[in-house]
């Protein structure tokens, strides 16, 4: 009786819970409408040829080379980790020289670009978001729109290539200090023949393998740039915005990542299928 009471106390702070599905789907539907608009704007500045150089070369080292030590560092122990756990389980199969196949592989098609972009979205992805929602609440973007400066043009196209740019390199670095790191775990740490290693690993990795590492990397640049962008231009109520816009770019960015990737494992695997020379 008194948990039936609570209910129609809190019934009308929650709303229709009938309606909730519904709600939920517009506002999907309007974020899904305002990143289409931002595409297309996009889209049209980078038609346009005016680029923006000087701020791209500014983006690209902010984003690539402030972004190699954390990509680098994960990508390492990752490999490392992953190495340890799977030589431990492969020796009770006697199969641990297949180890270092199964690494680079695995490495190249899913952990280097996914732990990558995860980096990169809590790094770069919040300080797109924080720095374009300050200067939306301190209306430095609608000053801009007064002197004939599109916003996108001007914040968002040069993060856009800058990210394009950067993302592979980044993937690429952490697929390389990941297998260094397996290399140093397998030989050092199990006195694994150095010969077994690398040749299981030439032997089974490919430069499909890396493709599709380099793919994903571009489709998570797009994705980190699109909405940390939309949530910074998005940003009000002043620093407790701009705040929640950061936290929001972060993790739909991340989600979206990990969705993606699923599918994106899907249609490249029917592409690029494992094995294949």
């Amino acid at each position: 009786m008194v948990a039936w009471w609570g209910f129609l106390i809190l019934m009308p702070q929650i709303g229709n819970p009938l309606a909730l599905p519904g709600r939920v789907m517009l506002h999907f539907l309007v974020y899904l409408g305002q990143l289409a608009a931002l595409c297309r704007e996009l889209w049209t500045a980078l038609c346009s040829g005016v680029w923006r150089l000087r701020l791209v070369a500014q983006q690209i080292v902010a984003i690539g080379y402030g972004s190699q030590g954390v990509v680098i560092v994960t990508g390492a122990f990752t490999g490392a980790v992953f190495t340890f756990q799977t030589y431990a389980k492969f020796k009770d199969f006697g199969v641990e020289t297949t180890v270092g196949a199964v690494v680079s592989v695995a490495l190249c098609r899913e952990l280097g670009p996914v732990l990558a972009g995860l980096m990169v979205a809590g790094r770069v992805g919040a300080a797109m978001a924080a720095d374009i929602g300050t200067m939306k609440v301190t209306e430095q973007v609608d000053a801009l729109r007064v002197m004939g400066v599109h916003p996108v043009d001007y914040l968002v196209l040069p993060r856009f290539l800058a990210m394009m740019i950067s993302m592979p390199f980044l993937v690429a670095e952490s697929i390389s200090f990941g297998l260094a790191a397996s290399y140093a775990v397998s030989t050092l740490g199990y006195e694994m023949p150095s010969a077994w290693y690398v040749t299981h690993m030439l032997e089974h990795t490919n430069m499909q393998d890396l493709s599709i590492g380099m793919i994903k990397g571009f489709v998570f640049g797009i994705i980190i740039t699109l909405i940390s962008c939309h949530q910074g231009l998005m940003a009000e109520n002043g620093a407790v915005g701009v705040g929640a816009g950061t936290t929001r770019a972060v993790v739909i960015s991340s989600l979206v990542m990990l969705i993606v990737n699923f599918f994106l494992s899907v249609l490249l695997n029917y592409i690029f299928p494992i094995g294949t020379a």
